[in-house]
């Protein structure tokens, strides 16, 4: 059992991809050396070097790219030889290594701050301080609702806006019976001489102690940066963030106020290799989320006398029929998947021509674009990584065999397509729902509205929809970056190199 990792890229053919935790590391401690070094740069053309690219503009109209950036700080060639050295890798190991081996695991159940399974996470703090002394005797830290951090790196440019750089400290609990499957102890750290291995090893302790480990080397340097950075760890992230993002945010908004920020990097996607072309992937949408609970009840009573459906055999036809009714999904010229393909057609040596054909194509008739969905569609990656998603993954009811259960629940999490919305995906489960509750008799009410009520003495019980845990959130949808004359974009491909191809969907 591995790490689990977001797809940063649509799976379709030829693709390869293989995430390494040291190699993530030490680019994440590379892209915020990018950050700090040319930050002064990015919003004053007047610094920089421009590199004539225009010829690629014509070339490649499908996708665009920017200028690369040529950093003037003699620091960015500096550090750049000090993370290439083996002393630095070895350190950048043990750094990740030992904040796996602490298991700040977060659960949806967790209610009050003072919650005994917070623990784990005041012993990575200590570790934090510990591995990283001239942060933290340098950075200013806030503690935000005892387990969020907050650092800032003061610049000398106070008009400038600050960067905010973010990752998180929590990971997915392990399930204990799991233990025995995974190659090596979820907790261990382990390192083989190529991967590290444990849970937080990708997501998202990596991140983290790569920002860390950069900027702990940078003040070795002596650096000071022109522009204010700020970073911001939150401690629930995997679950939904009430305790962390949340009261970061406020506490960001409190210091800083409304549009403070030049750009934000979060957790995206990296780089990889497609078609024989390295590819950029910086995260510029984001899917909404829901958790849909469902509960049934109805009256209780001894299982000799059962009536033809109990609680949870209602459930259990409520569950199919949302299976059976998926959200539809089609390719669209809006879609982050559909720029995505734009860039792999324009700039992978090694796609299939056919492939490239459909994707050119599919800009010129909507015939083709459907045809080009019709070809990424017989993957289900594809389907979720454009449409909105359904997985049923809570399922409970009843306390005894001879008992009928009063009552019965579920909850489907959703991932909502950046194409659509909270309003769009409760519609749908309502629709989808609502000739079950009819079959069975049921009071139906979804999210606080009575849908169908057959009145008291004829109902069977009830039917009601809601938000499992008040988490929901909208879908972000790209934007494109506006007011500048330089896009921040321009730093990060300095960092992938010029031969690098950054999508920015």
């Amino acid at each position: 059992m591995q790490e689990k990792r977001d797809l940063a890229v649509p799976s379709i053919p030829g693709e390869t991809y293989r995430a390494r935790a040291l190699r993530h590391l030490v680019l994440c401690s590379g892209l915020i050396v990018a950050a700090l070094v040319v930050n002064n740069f990015i919003f004053n053309p007047a610094n920089i070097g421009r590199q004539d690219c225009g010829h690629l503009e014509q070339r490649e109209p499908l996708c665009p790219q920017l200028d690369a950036l040529d950093p003037s700080n003699p620091i960015w060639r500096t550090v750049g030889e000090l993370i290439s050295t083996d002393a630095f890798k070895e350190r950048a190991v043990d750094w990740l290594a030992g904040a796996v081996q602490i298991p700040t695991e977060i659960y949806d159940d967790v209610t009050e701050i003072d919650d005994h399974r917070w623990d784990s996470f005041r012993r990575f703090h200590e570790y934090l301080l510990e591995a990283f002394p001239l942060v933290h005797s340098s950075l200013k830290l806030t503690k935000v609702n005892s387990y969020g951090l907050l650092y800032e790196w003061t610049g000398a440019d106070l008009s400038l806006k600050p960067v905010l750089l973010a990752a998180h400290q929590d990971v997915v609990p392990v399930e204990p019976q799991t233990v025995a499957d995974w190659t090596y102890p979820p907790f261990s750290g382990h390192f083989d001489g190529t991967r590290i291995w444990g849970r937080g090893s990708s997501d998202d302790k990596s991140g983290l102690i790569g920002l860390l480990s950069a900027i702990e080397s940078m003040l070795e340097l002596g650096f000071s940066p022109e522009r204010t950075l700020v970073l911001s760890f939150g401690c629930d992230e995997e679950a939904s963030g009430h305790f962390g993002a949340r009261e970061l945010g406020k506490a960001m908004l409190d210091i800083y106020g409304r549009n403070s920020f030049a750009f934000i990097v979060d957790e995206g996607g990296g780089f990889s290799e497609e078609y024989g072309t390295t590819f950029a992937t910086p995260g510029v949408a984001e899917k909404g989320y829901l958790d849909l609970r469902i509960d049934v009840a109805s009256l209780g009573g001894h299982s000799s006398v059962p009536p033809s459906h109990t609680t949870i055999g209602m459930l259990s036809r409520i569950l199919v029929e949302l299976e059976e009714n998926p959200f539809p999904v089609e390719m669209s010229t809006e879609s982050v998947l559909y720029g995505t393909l734009k860039c792999y057609a324009s700039h992978g040596k090694t796609m299939p021509l056919d492939l490239r054909k459909a994707i050119v194509d599919s800009t010129r008739s909507k015939k083709a674009l459907k045809h080009l969905g019709d070809i990424l569609f017989t993957d289900p990656t594809n389907v979720a990584l454009v449409g909105s998603t359904q997985a049923i993954d809570i399922v409970q009811g009843g306390v005894k065999s001879n008992a009928l259960p009063e009552q019965a629940y579920a909850v489907v999490n959703h991932r909502i397509s950046t194409l659509s919305s909270l309003a769009e995906v409760i519609e749908h489960d309502t629709k989808t729902i609502k000739g079950v509750a009819e079959r069975f008799n049921l009071t139906f009410i979804s999210f606080g509205e009575t849908i169908s009520d057959p009145g008291v003495p004829g109902a069977f019980g009830s039917l009601v929809l809601s938000d499992a845990y008040n988490s929901s959130l909208p879908p972000l949808r790209r934007r494109r970056h506006q007011g500048h004359t330089r896009d921040p974009m321009s730093s990060f491909r300095e960092q992938f190199k010029r031969h690098t191809t950054l999508i920015e969907g």
